[in-house]
């Protein structure tokens, strides 16, 4: 209990009727397919070449969407669950895509994103708590622009395998940065705690990059 009042001190649930509830869980779902569903045809096309080879599953994009739907959900509860939601459809879109239509599936990769896609309900209770005030908000908010900027800049030596595709590189970086704006100027209430929030994440972000930990594991997978 003592530990809920906390939390309240950060910010307030809304009081939402269950039709809004579903409306919300609805959308989350409806956005998850359509963006499993572009990722696995950019990545592989079938049907059409859309000229965006090897960029539509960068992790950044992803944290950015999630964090939206997160933060602007009426409780951290609701917030769990449309995340569930949005992760869900985008696995289910994007491996049944590829049992449909490439013939082929990876148990590794769709077991590790599984795993991945039932922890996110807990990661966006808590980013749920971005939009609120305090310390704490701050810390939170910082953690997906650090995944943005570390990301962003790591885009400089980033492999696209059809040669034509390499002008697409500075409009990538340009779309990091402009996905880093969003989050700062949409998600604070108080627009000043930027000057708290970037600096948080331009030290993390550096860290990570110089540890390489983020390549690293994204590599791996």
């Amino acid at each position: 209990m003592e530990i809920y009042n906390k939390l309240n001190q950060i910010s307030v649930s809304n009081t939402t009727t269950t039709k809004q509830k579903l409306f919300s869980i609805a959308n989350a779902l409806i956005i998850g397919a359509v963006l499993g569903l572009f990722a696995k045809i950019a990545d592989y096309p079938y049907f059409i070449n859309l000229g965006f080879t090897d960029t539509a599953d960068r992790l950044g994009i992803w944290i950015f969407v999630a964090t939206l739907l997160s933060v602007f959900s009426s409780s951290p509860k609701l917030a769990g669950v449309k995340i569930f939601a949005f992760f869900g459809a985008v696995l289910s879109v994007y491996y049944v895509y590829t049992v449909l239509f490439l013939g082929f599936v990876s148990v590794k990769a769709i077991v590790f994103w599984s795993v991945c896609a039932a922890v996110t309900p807990i990661c966006a209770y808590i980013m749920w708590y971005a939009r609120g005030s305090g310390f704490f908000s701050n810390i939170i908010l910082a953690l997906p622009i650090t995944v943005l900027l570390s990301e962003g800049f790591g885009l400089r030596n980033a492999y696209l395998p059809i040669h034509t595709h390499y002008y697409l590189i500075p409009w990538l970086m340009g779309l990091y940065l402009i996905m880093i704006i969003v989050l700062l100027l949409i998600i604070p209430k108080n627009k000043i705690q930027f000057l708290i929030i970037l600096p948080i994440s331009i030290v993390l972000s550096l860290i990570l990059i110089k540890l390489n930990n983020f390549y690293g594991l994204w590599e791996y997978i």
